[in-house]
């Protein structure tokens, strides 16, 4: 999808289309004034709002990151994970919101209905980006693929009114980094006799799956483009990346990837995170520790429940404010899809960790997931006193809240 978060707002606020506009940070209490008559009249239609009462990035104070950005605040180098701060030194003019992840996440199942009424083989790739296996559609071959996707394309739009960008290519690894080449609301048809003139010119980067670390390490030793990894020879990247690393290095580098489009697969665990504003002690700030805390626990059993799974590993990670990174998991003997269990639980991890050193982050996760009502689970964990809580909204969620608030006398936050 183009610039999906930020697209998502347009939507809503259209009078922002063609300026420059970047979606992240955390909520803050201009975002609610922005939505409030300026004469204390009430709320006020978001489509009617004078583009000069948004919030702009140069005003932006405190931490946070960038989750996508619109293509004319691209134009000033300004991208997504980049520091807020950072971007505002880049374009302080941009228009700034904060991320409304139930809008998202609307659109989101939107989009990916709109593609499975037309191409049913496909593969979920994250909120914004999917695989689609062309090969079996009826007149998915034509031109290439290209027919079929422009169908794609204005199904979606009909649907959601938003754009994508869709690459086609003999596998998903070509079609990947081909989807980027002509954004936004562009299509891209890559054979296999483009390799050398379309894929090797691109950086090492543009592989999925080559990371910060590896590309660093490649670029240590002199090979900056996908060709010059190609011109590698195998057993070389094999002494210097291992043997599995290095073997896949050289032929994706060769555009080489049998992986298949994947309709059905479970997910390996859910977890919640946040940066803060300001550096937390866990002695100073501790309330406030222990009520983002409660809430990444609660957002947590929330996830679990609505995807119909349970857990039975906790974990949490803390990032310092020197950037070291801290984790530590808890198993317990019992699957768990509830708040104040998970609550415990992570709050048994925090003891294991030094908490000398301001917090920067702090996060929550539940691995070893089974689906609920799995016959291979043991029984789910109860709640405090053996009641069997439930993850939910509203007022539910609250009462939750206040239970696992009893709990934590005595926790380090």
């Amino acid at each position: 999808m183009d610039a999906f978060f930020a697209s998502v707002e347009l939507l809503r606020y259209p009078q922002l289309k063609g300026l420059p506009v970047v979606i992240g940070g955390g909520r803050r209490k201009v975002d609610d004034l922005l939505l409030q008559s300026p004469d204390g009249a009430g709320p006020r239609e978001p489509c009617f709002i004078p583009v000069e009462d948004f919030p702009l990035l140069r005003d932006y104070v405190g931490r946070g990151v960038i989750t996508t950005a619109t293509y004319p605040a691209r134009q000033f180098g300004v991208g997504s994970a980049m520091g807020m701060m950072k971007a505002a030194r880049l374009c302080p003019q941009a228009i700034v919101l904060p991320v409304d992840f139930d809008e998202v996440r609307k659109y989101s199942r939107a989009f990916k209905a709109a593609i499975l009424e037309i191409a049913p083989v496909m593969q979920d790739r994250g909120v914004d980006e999917v695989y689609i296996d062309f090969t079996d559609v009826p007149g998915g071959q034509r031109e290439g693929g290209r027919v079929l996707a422009r169908l794609i394309q204005k199904s979606i739009f009909d649907k959601t009114g938003l754009t994508c960008s869709i690459g086609v290519a003999p596998n998903r690894l070509l079609a990947k980094m081909a989807s980027e080449f002509d954004k936004p609301n562009g299509i891209s048809i890559v054979y296999e006799e483009d390799l050398q003139t379309r894929i090797w010119p691109l950086g090492v980067r543009k592989i999925n799956g080559i990371g910060p670390k590896a590309g660093e390490k490649l670029a240590g030793l002199g090979i900056q483009t996908i060709g010059e990894l190609a011109a590698q020879d195998p057993q070389w990247l094999i002494a210097k990346f291992g043997k599995s690393t290095g073997a896949w290095m050289h032929r994706v580098a060769w555009g080489q990837d049998e992986s298949p489009v994947v309709t059905e697969s479970e997910p390996v665990s859910m977890s919640r995170e946040t940066t803060f504003d300001r550096d937390l002690h866990a002695v100073r700030d501790r309330a406030e520790l222990s009520r983002i805390f409660t809430d990444l626990c609660v957002r947590v059993a929330q996830d679990l429940e609505r995807k119909g799974y349970v857990a039975r590993t906790i974990g949490i990670k803390l990032r310092y404010d020197d950037f070291r990174i801290a984790t530590r998991d808890h198993t317990a003997e019992a699957y768990t899809a509830d708040a104040a269990t998970i609550r415990q639980l992570a709050g048994q991890c925090l003891k294991r960790v030094p908490l000398d050193r301001r917090l920067r982050l702090l996060g929550v996760r539940a691995s070893g997931l089974v689906r609920v009502g799995d016959e291979s689970a043991p029984k789910v964990a109860a709640g405090p006193e053996g009641l069997p809580l439930r993850a939910t909204t509203g007022m539910a969620a609250r009462r939750q809240r206040k239970q696992i608030e009893a709990m934590e006398n005595g926790e380090l936050f």
